[in-house]
């Protein structure tokens, strides 16, 4: 038996990349709904009432403390018994999403706090509107700062993705691990999910520093 079998890898590389669809699609619906809502978390948890800045502080404290494992396994297997009832799909989006949000708000907030404070009190005495100031003013300037450390998290949730093959999510890894069960063959299928997930690693991470030069460029 050779080492690595290029004839069998080749063979199960139309499965691993219809699975890697999957992966993909969590990443990307998962991080785009985790940097809005992660910006709303941090706005509120910045907020002078007591009443709203509390409980988000808590909640986003309560998350960054447990597993993502815990909390995609309530989203899909308790959460049905009080009518919430998802997919594996749905759950492990929501799931993700919501987890690396918590992260997310927290570098929001670093970046909002580091915006200096004549910038605040400059939008105040224009009467700008919230959205207006935030829009034009405060989040251009928190954004530039903090863009390497939300492309960390992107990466993060990439490399998260097959946590949620516990909820029977069938991504990239749930698939080589099926592909492995079947064959008795476990190195092709995992050093090729091994290869993706370094190569799309890194190809997130040029876009990242890409999109940090533009942003350089243009504050000039």
């Amino acid at each position: 038996m050779n080492f690595f079998d290029w004839d069998f890898a080749l063979s199960i590389l139309p499965d691993l990349l219809k699975a890697s669809l999957n992966t993909l699609l969590i990443t990307f619906a998962g991080f785009a709904i985790a940097i809005v809502v992660g910006l709303l978390l941090a706005i509120a948890r910045r907020s002078r009432h007591l009443w709203l800045s509390w409980p988000v502080a808590g909640l986003i404290e309560f998350i960054r403390s447990t597993p993502l494992l815990i909390q995609v396994y309530f989203l899909f297997y308790v959460f049905p018994n009080y009518g919430l009832n998802l997919t594996a799909l749905q759950a492990g989006i929501l799931g993700i999403a919501l987890h690396y949000a918590c992260y997310t708000a927290e570098v929001y907030r670093a970046g909002l706090d580091a915006v200096p404070r004549g910038q605040w009190e400059a939008v105040t005495a224009l009467n700008m509107s919230p959205l207006s100031a935030y829009r034009q003013i405060i989040l251009p300037q928190a954004l530039r700062p903090i863009l390497p450390a939300l492309g960390n998290y992107l990466v993060a949730m990439l490399k998260d993705t097959p946590v949620l093959s516990a909820i029977t999510v069938v991504e990239i890894m749930q698939q080589a691990k099926n592909i492995g069960s079947e064959s008795f063959r476990y190195l092709e299928p995992i050093t090729m999910v091994g290869i993706f997930f370094l190569l799309l690693s890194l190809a997130l991470a040029w876009c990242v520093r890409r999109m940090e030069d533009r942003l350089e460029v243009t504050a000039r």
